[in-house]
This record gives C-alpha cells, sequence and structure tokens, in this order.
C-alpha cells in the first residue's frame, strides 16, 4: 500500500514529461468542430468518466480532478472515484444520485453530524430509518435505496461489522463512510460495500489546506454520482485536487505515524483520575467484535474521551492546550481537539446525540504526527486543571446552551 500510496495516478509521468501532477484551471474548452462537443456534452451529462475530445466546461470534467480520481479509486479497489467540493457535498450526491430502488435509506447511528442533520431534516426528501447495527435487515424495506453507515463512528469511535450489515442487507446496497480509517486501515469495498464516502479533507489531504469528498464504488453508481455533481455544480476544484493528490504519497506515513501516538495517548487518558471513559478501538474493551485484524489494520488516530467533570471540565481542557488545536476537523499533521455535543453534532436533537453517547464531557481527539511526550504534557497539564477544579455537574445543562439557543446567536 504504501507503494501504491506514492505511484497511484501517475503512470503517465514519463510520457507526459512531468514530474508532479498537472494543474488544470480552465474554466472552458475550446471546441473547434460543434458535433464533437455536442457529442462529448451528451456523454458528460449521462455520467461518462472522461470526454472524447473536448471537457466543454469545468463543471463538467477537469482532468486534475479526474487523475485524482483514479488514484483514489486505485487505493480503494474500486472501478472508479468521483470527487466532489466538500465531503457534504458528495454526501448530499450520494443520497440524491437516481435509483429505481426507492427514496428509503436505513441510517446506522452514530455518524457526523452533518450528515445525521442532512438525513433528519427532509431537506433531500428521503425517509429515513435509524436503525442499531444488528438492526438493520428488520429495518429493510422493498423501497430501500441504500443502507448508510460510519465505521469508525464520528465521535465515539465504536466499529461496525460491515461484512455483517452487509449481509443484513441482501441486495440493497450498503455505503460506508470510511473517513477515520482512510484506505490504508480498511477498505469497505472488498468486505461486500457498495461503496466507500470519505471527508477527503480530513486524512486524504492531510494538512488542514484542501477541502473536499470522494466517493469511492463500482463503474455504474459513478455514473449517476457524476450526473448529480453535473447538475448541483459539485466538482471539486483542480487545485484541492492537486493538494490532495499531493496528499496521497505521505498518507501510509501520516495514518501509522498518527496512530502510533494516539495508542499511547489512549492508554495515559484511560490512567487519569480526571477522566471517566476513553473511547478507542486499540484499547482492551475497545474492539468488543474483534474487527481489528479482521475489518480494519489498525486502531486509528481517533478517540474520544469523557470527563467527569461534565460540559465546563471539556470547555476547560479546550481552552487550556496550547500545542494541540482546539477546532473541528482531523486528520491532520497536527493534533487537533473538538467538543462534539457543541460543535460537529450540534444540531442533532439533544436527547437523540445523547443516546449515542454524545454526552456533555466528551471531548473527540484527532492525534498527529507530533512527538507523544509533547502532546501528553500540554494534555496533562490541561487535565490537571480539571482535577483540581471542583466542578458541579448540575451546571451541565446551563452552560451547554440547547439547539434553540444556539440558533438564537
Amino acid at each position: 500500500m504504501h507503494t501504491r500510496c506514492v505511484h497511484a495516478g501517475r503512470d503517465d509521468f514519463a510520457r507526459i514529461g512531468v514530474h508532479a501532477p498537472p494543474i488544470d484551471l480552465s474554466s472552458t474548452y475550446p471546441m473547434h468542430d460543434l458535433a464533437e462537443g455536442t457529442a462529448d456534452l451528451d456523454a458528460l451529462a449521462a455520467g461518462e468518466a472522461a470526454p472524447a475530445h473536448t471537457a466543454v466546461y469545468a463543471r463538467l470534467y477537469n482532468p486534475t480532478v479526474a487523475r485524482f480520481e483514479s488514484a483514489f479509486a486505485e487505493l480503494e479497489g474500486a472501478q472508479a472515484a468521483v470527487a466532489f467540493a466538500s465531503g457534504m457535498a458528495a454526501i448530499t450526491a450520494l443520497f440524491l444520485a437516481p435509483t429505481d430502488r426507492g427514496r428509503h435509506i436505513v441510517a446506522v447511528r452514530p455518524i457526523y453530524g452533518g450528515t445525521d442533520h442532512l438525513l433528519a431534516s427532509g431537506l433531500l426528501s428521503r425517509e429515513v430509518t435509524w436503525a442499531a447495527p444488528h438492526e438493520v435487515a428488520g429495518a429493510i424495506r422493498p423501497d430501500t435505496a441504500m443502507v448508510f453507515l460510519e465505521t469508525p463512528a464520528n465521535p465515539t469511535c465504536a466499529l461496525v461489522d460491515i461484512a455483517d450489515v452487509v449481509r443484513q442487507a441482501g441486495d440493497v446496497p450498503v455505503v460506508v463512510d470510511s473517513t477515520f480509517a482512510t484506505p490504508i486501515l480498511q477498505r469497505p469495498l472488498a468486505l461486500g460495500a457498495a461503496a466507500a464516502l470519505h471527508s477527503a479533507t480530513k486524512f486524504i489531504g492531510g494538512h488542514g489546506d484542501a477541502v473536499g469528498g470522494v466517493i469511492a464504488t463500482s463503474e455504474a453508481m459513478a455514473r449517476g454520482l457524476r450526473q448529480v455533481r453535473i447538475l448541483t455544480g459539485g466538482i471539486l476544484h483542480p487545485l484541492a485536487a492537486y493538494l490532495l493528490h499531493r496528499g496521497l504519497p505521505t498518507l501510509a506515513l501520516r495514518v501509522h505515524g498518527a496512530q502510533a501516538g494516539a495508542g499511547e495517548i489512549a492508554r495515559r487518558l484511560a490512567r487519569h483520575p480526571a477522566v471517566h471513559a476513553v473511547h478507542y478501538p486499540g484499547l482492551p474493551d475497545g474492539d468488543p467484535q474483534r474487527l481489528l485484524g479482521r475489518q480494519m489494520s489498525g486502531a486509528g488516530s481517533l478517540m474520544s474521551f469523557e470527563l467527569a467533570g461534565g460540559y465546563q471540565a471539556a470547555a476547560h481542557v479546550m481552552e487550556s492546550v496550547r500545542l494541540i488545536t482546539p477546532a473541528v476537523s482531523l486528520g491532520s499533521t497536527d493534533t487537533l481537539i473538538q467538543h462534539p455535543a457543541g460543535l460537529t453534532h450540534r444540531l442533532v436533537p439533544d436527547a437523540e446525540r445523547e443516546a449515542m453517547g454524545i454526552t456533555p464531557g466528551l471531548l473527540r481527539l484527532s492525534v498527529g504526527v507530533e512527538g507523544v511526550e509533547d502532546l501528553w504534557a500540554d494534555l496533562s497539564r490541561a487535565l490537571a486543571g480539571v482535577g483540581d477544579a471542583d466542578w458541579d455537574s448540575s451546571s451541565e445543562g446551563a452552560a451547554s446552551p440547547s439547539n434553540g439557543e444556539l440558533a438564537a446567536r
């Protein structure tokens, strides 16, 4: 996989005489033969991967984006990949793509808060049934278009058995948000999933400077995704495509390096008196289904941990770290910490959020590639402040604004 990361999408470099991926920033393309231009427009609008003669217009096709898509499809072992302007653009296209199966979706919680809110909002005119992993078979209906899940789950890092969900789903396509794992640690298509979705903003880019989303799947499914992308204008910008492709050669190094540090941080957090619980697949009780080694090749670099002091303690830790960056997102070279209940999952209704284990005292940590001792010195100093304080857990509700209060601000 290390070699594939370095060389994917670069097969023609010697022929075209370059050593770095070329960037095509054209917004429109000349066509000296109208019949050829018309034929290419028709082909792209129908979901073809590439034009025969001219790209016509950048909303329809861009060669820099196509090069990144080819490289990413190779990493996931997919026939095709379709890249979008953001992870949410990719998810939206997934739910809007044409299907003859129906408009019903079975979704397994927890998932990213933006995805959860999109599904629950009714904006896409899709009916959603929420199900636990073992309840998928019972939730399937004749009009079910897909089963959607995320593993490791955001933000609890709980693992879902992909192969078991695929078995329960029967002939209904299963789509896996594999953002936390990347193709380095998990390849959902090899386990029977129909598609693997990623917020490429995270590990794929890896440096916090490019926003994008990508779905690896079959060519048949990719055609429908491209059609939606053309109609909605959701194509990835070529400069972002260049940056995401540039991130691939170091992807395996970054994922494995961050994972090594995360394991040690998780073990130390589990022993800290201010920490009530740590959710990380690499801990002794973090993988009850024993999916590590069978589904994932490693535990990854994401974890969440709950503070006994609740919301006030969590806010104190976020405000006290100095080396670690208090910010949303994940998978960057630097370590990020955020509060899911107040940020990434804020728009999920309170009761449903708490039922998923996303409590006021929960923090999510994305470990980067810094030195473990430097990270721990920063974390332990912030946690020491929590240990010294007498937090009143009864004030959690007052300290953490409700959805209504948030909307009014």
